[in-house]
């Protein structure tokens, strides 16, 4: 596997340089990856081994010099008070020369809606331009949009060709979602589905108000939330909902799943 990422490491990133003897291009230095990720309760870390795994690219975490507890409002407090003040929290420094990678998997948590804090001091402290950056996230139920603006913005010199967004309860279908990505890259063999543009949203069927109801369900903080309207898409896996809901006068995007068979319902991510 290993072999077969840097052969198609090099096809992705050939230059044409007729000035240059077919003998020397040879000689240059072959293109090389880093999973790079944060990671308080290894749920991310298991993304970042899996595309370390598919890859072989190199890995590395993201470490603190005062790392967060593992207990949950011990870290919603620590990082709220942190973003509010804006203190970026000091780093261990990275063994990896970043400046050696072409190509960078960035992992992190979403807090607050994006990337978590220290991703932000790493991004205040690195040069990414020129990189390819490939982000990746988990969350409770937060989409990954928000931080990939958030990501431009920090890092407007580089290029960002795709990403991957998983729910923390669904980590048995992150690896269908990361396959995906990594087969679209070219860093992995494979054809993917050619997935349809989800259709006009339109009001909710009884049918459909039922699907969305049942699958915020489980997912306290999606309480109260009404299907106000829905568009849709068949795979050949079932039916993708692209649902706009709303709670308390806010509307937010609310993409669910319904697959074939007696399967219940799931969200895959919420983009507020």
């Amino acid at each position: 596997m290993k072999k077969l990422f840097m052969m198609l490491m090099a096809g992705l990133f050939i230059t044409a340089c007729t000035s240059k003897p077919q003998a020397q291009s040879s000689e240059e230095p072959t293109k090389k990856a880093l999973v790079l990720y944060f990671s308080v309760t290894n749920t991310t870390k298991q993304v970042a081994e899996y595309i370390q795994q598919k890859t072989g690219a190199d890995i590395e975490a993201i470490q603190l010099k005062e790392p967060y507890s593992t207990v949950y409002d011990e870290i919603i407090k620590r990082s709220g008070e942190e973003r509010a003040g804006n203190v970026l929290p000091e780093l261990l420094p990275l063994k990896a020369n970043l400046a050696d990678y072409d190509v960078i998997f960035l992992g992190y948590p979403l807090w607050f809606g994006t990337y978590a804090q220290p991703v932000k001091t790493l991004l205040a402290n690195v040069d990414f331009k020129g990189k390819k950056v490939v982000p990746f996230c988990t969350s409770g139920s937060s989409g990954i949009k928000q931080s990939l603006g958030d990501l431009k913005k920090a890092i407007p010199g580089a290029q960002i060709p795709a990403s991957v967004g998983v729910r923390s309860s669904l980590m048995d279908k992150m690896p269908a979602a990361v396959d995906r990505v990594l087969i679209d890259l070219g860093l992995m063999e494979g054809k993917n589905e050619v997935l349809a543009d989800y259709s006009a949203q339109q009001a909710p069927s009884a049918e459909e108000t039922a699907i969305f109801d049942a699958a915020i369900s489980t997912y306290p903080m999606m309480n109260g939330t009404k299907a106000v309207s829905v568009g849709s898409r068949k795979t050949s896996k079932g039916t993708d909902y692209k649902f706009v809901g709303e709670a308390n006068g806010a509307k937010m995007d609310v993409y669910i799943t319904k697959e074939n068979g007696d399967v219940a319902p799931y969200f895959t991510a919420v983009d507020r």
